[in-house]
């Protein structure tokens, strides 16, 4: 794997290289071919070469019977070019001559046009150049001189043996380059996709379920080193808290199942007794068994309704019909029905409005299931002679407290106290229930856009806060 990434790399790093170079090449042919087919100045100015200039020349040479001339059109050239002319006969001589600057032969032998021709022999600016005009009985030479700095001409000589030579030294050489290349690029590359096998083996572990993953982050790769150690600590504790809500829901499903057998046996039992033709009960047995069945079967119902709503709370399935009401009289009515309990007659719970009338819009319904479950937990989760407080004010926005003198709750599970399947350490026998109150109170205040919080310090009691 880590080849692959590696010669992958290289081979498009070289792949990268050659295809520039092969573009380049493939523009500059296209310009020259574009610059030569519709005459457009791209490289250089379009202009006729010195050696056309000076073969196309001799249509300006005349050859009459009073001598040789240049034509008016040839001067003119002439004097654009900055150059001049010197035309010989067949023995060298000059027969005319225009512009010709001073010092300039006026006969030469083969050798001296030679030499005229290869080397510069006026000046370091003027480039000669030499043509040929044919007559009817007689052949003319002329020489073309260019005074142009940036014009210049080399003659060159090579062995082919030499060539040859120069040419396989420079394959090898070029040879050379292309493995120093190769070797640098495929260093640079190793270099560069070392980390890469880093986070490869990382990402590999982390898939694996194995998030001790951490790297030092450095190089061009810092921030994501950096963030794959992010994703590592947040994985491993996602696995953390999953793990612990799975032994919660295990415990909790025990717990619940648990619960739910005790009444159910109550249920079964009282009914195999009530049905056996061997018993002879009085009609106030039959009614107080009756009573035990319908109660136990209510405490099955219960469990199952919280079980139900707090599935369709989590899963945001649950349809919220908002009306103002007064939340006084709301909160006022959840007393008075929890003090007329038989169970809880002999409870201490005061009702304290700022107000008679705060209008708050909510769900009825549930919002009475949130605080009726909020008082219970503070029922049942201390002893008989706790007293609560319920409150109810409005500033900016409507502020009720729930309050107790009682236990409290320990530091480790205040944090959890509004967790689902979760059951407080000192909940008595005679509390059982689904472990869901607390959590469906908070989902039911958040879903009306609430905020619910909770203060408490062991052997000082709980304060509940909540505001819509």
């Amino acid at each position: 794997m880590k080849w692959k990434v590696t010669g992958r790399y290289l081979v498009s790093v070289v792949l990268v290289v050659v295809l520039v170079i092969f573009m380049n090449l493939f523009l500059t042919f296209a310009l020259l071919i574009a610059q030569s087919g519709f005459d457009i100045p791209i490289f250089f100015k379009k202009e006729t070469p010195p050696e056309q200039f000076t073969r196309e020349f001799q249509n300006q040479i005349k050859i009459e019977n009073s001598g040789v001339t240049v034509t008016e059109e040839g001067k003119n050239e002439l004097l654009k070019k900055k150059a001049w002319i010197q035309i010989l006969d067949e023995n060298g001589k000059e027969i005319m001559g225009y512009l010709v600057p001073e010092g300039v032969k006026k006969k030469y032998t083969p050798t001296d046009m030679i030499q005229m021709y290869k080397y510069q022999e006026v000046n370091g600016d003027t480039t000669v150049f030499i043509g040929e005009k044919e007559g009817k009985d007689h052949r003319y030479s002329y020489f073309i001189g260019i005074e142009d700095p940036d014009l210049n001409r080399y003659v060159i000589s090579y062995d082919n043996q030499v060539f040859f030579q120069i040419s396989k030294v420079g394959a090898y050489i070029f040879l050379i380059d292309i493995l120093i290349a190769l070797w640098i690029g495929y260093m640079f590359s190793k270099r560069l996709t070392q980390p890469l096998h880093s986070l490869i083996d990382g990402i590999k572990h982390l898939a694996n379920n194995q998030y001790h993953v951490h790297y030092e982050p450095q190089g061009i790769y810092r921030q994501v080193f950096d963030h794959v150690n992010q994703l590592s600590q947040q994985l491993k504790t996602n696995e953390n808290e999953r793990k612990k809500l799975d032994q919660l829901k295990e415990e909790w499903i025990a717990n619940i199942s648990h619960d739910i057998k005790t009444p159910l046996a109550s249920i079964q039992g009282y009914s195999e007794m009530i049905k056996d033709p061997d018993y002879d009960f009085t009609l106030d047995e039959i009614r107080e068994y009756a009573g035990i069945i319908e109660q136990k079967s209510l405490y099955i119902k219960e469990v199952m309704e919280d079980l139900h709503l707090t599935t369709r709370l989590k899963n945001k399935e649950l349809s919220i019909h908002k009306r103002t009401i007064n939340m006084v009289t709301l909160l006022r009515s959840i007393v008075i029905d929890i003090v007329n309990d038989p169970k809880y007659a002999h409870r201490q719970i005061e009702f304290q409005p700022t107000a008679e009338h705060i209008s708050v819009e909510v769900d009825e319904i549930l919002m009475r299931r949130a605080i009726t479950n909020l008082i219970y937990n503070a029922i049942v989760h201390n002893e008989p002679d706790v007293k609560i407080v319920v409150r109810v004010e409005k500033r900016e926005r409507t502020h009720i407290v729930i309050q107790d003198n009682g236990k409290g709750i320990k530091k480790e599970e205040l944090n959890s106290i509004f967790d689902r399947y979760y059951r407080g350490t000192n909940t008595g026998e005679a509390h059982k229930g689904s472990g869901l109150g607390m959590a469906i109170a908070n989902d039911i205040i958040q879903a009306h856009d609430g905020e619910i919080t909770i203060h408490s310090e062991e052997g000082h009691g709980t304060r509940i806060e909540i505001e819509l």
